[in-house]
């Protein structure tokens, strides 16, 4: 019977590709090649683009997680299989519609599809299982492409503009709305794109996904923290509008837009994170509650 794995080197886990370290050395030397201008980028768009400065974390993260499981990876027997080739060719065909149709998206996504294909051929099926969170985290690290990240962000604008008009109504502040134009008797305030909560959104749900693996062990629970960051982060950028708005009205219109505006996004971000604690909290004590005897 025909099989469509790589012979191995007998009485070992490695195939003869991998019984030296020169065709390894090799294959990371042509993703190198392939992916050092577009590599460069990315890191200049962590650096200019403040929705995805999260960035910078990922790449420390996905070596810790190799690290971490380091023994589980050394005990992963090695089984190369050509049943991975398709995935390398897809990666391949995504980078060349990257680079021609110049998406920096798409030359982005395709380094993790062709690292994804190289780990199914060259160590096997098995170990691709074990590393493929690793793959999902690095994906986290690339910024969404424009239409995309657009049909967002408006959204958004008009939610938190919603969420602040209906606050400051219920604090009996005198209010109109028009789209993302909030209407004041002091001033007219604009939730403009970069007070959309993309921003706080993009990084409260990568803090998520790194804290539900520091602090969760059941994936579910991991599942869970990381879509309940999605409305705490929407639920904090409308508070942080609805303050601002408050202190324009009764305080300062100046000093509102500058510091409280500026120092707010941060406190917002603190109180975010403590809401997800209490989201994790809240299912522990449910589990707690459901072990108990009756």
């Amino acid at each position: 019977m025909k099989s469509n794995s790589i012979d191995t080197v007998p009485g070992t886990f490695l195939p003869p590709a991998l019984s030296r370290s020169g065709p390894a050395l090799l294959v990371v030397a042509l993703l190198a090649v392939l992916y050092h201008g577009i590599a460069v980028k990315l890191v200049a768009d962590w650096y200019e683009l403040p929705d995805f400065s999260h960035g910078f974390l990922i790449p420390f993260f996905a070596a810790y997680l190799l690290w971490d499981n380091r023994r589980e990876l050394q005990d992963t027997a090695i089984a190369p299989s050509w049943a991975g080739v398709w995935l390398v060719v897809l990666g391949l065909f995504v980078l060349l519609l990257g680079v021609f149709g110049a998406d920096l998206f798409l030359q982005r996504t395709s380094f993790v599809l062709l690292v994804a294909g190289l780990v199914w051929t060259l160590l096997g099926r098995a170990m691709l299982g074990r590393v493929k969170f690793v793959l999902f985290v690095l994906l986290l690290a690339i910024p969404l492409p424009t239409i995309l990240f657009n049909q967002i962000t408006f959204p958004l604008q008009l939610l938190a503009s919603r969420l602040a008009t209906t606050l400051l109504q219920v604090a009996q502040v005198p209010v109109l709305r028009e789209g993302n134009v909030i209407q004041l008797p002091a001033m007219q305030l604009e939730v403009a794109e970069a007070c959309s909560g993309i921003r706080s959104l993009m990084s409260l749900f990568t803090v998520a996904v790194i804290y539900g693996y520091f602090l969760e062990r059941k994936t579910w629970r991991r599942v869970v923290l990381a879509l309940a960051s999605v409305p705490i982060a929407v639920a904090a950028n409308g508070a942080r509008i609805f303050g601002t708005g408050l202190c324009v009205q009764y305080w300062d219109p100046d000093k509102a837009m500058g510091f409280f505006h500026e120092f707010s996004g941060w406190l917002m971000f603190v109180i975010s994170l403590g809401c997800l604690y209490l989201v994790h909290r809240a299912m522990e004590l449910v589990a707690e509650k459901g072990r108990q005897p009756a």
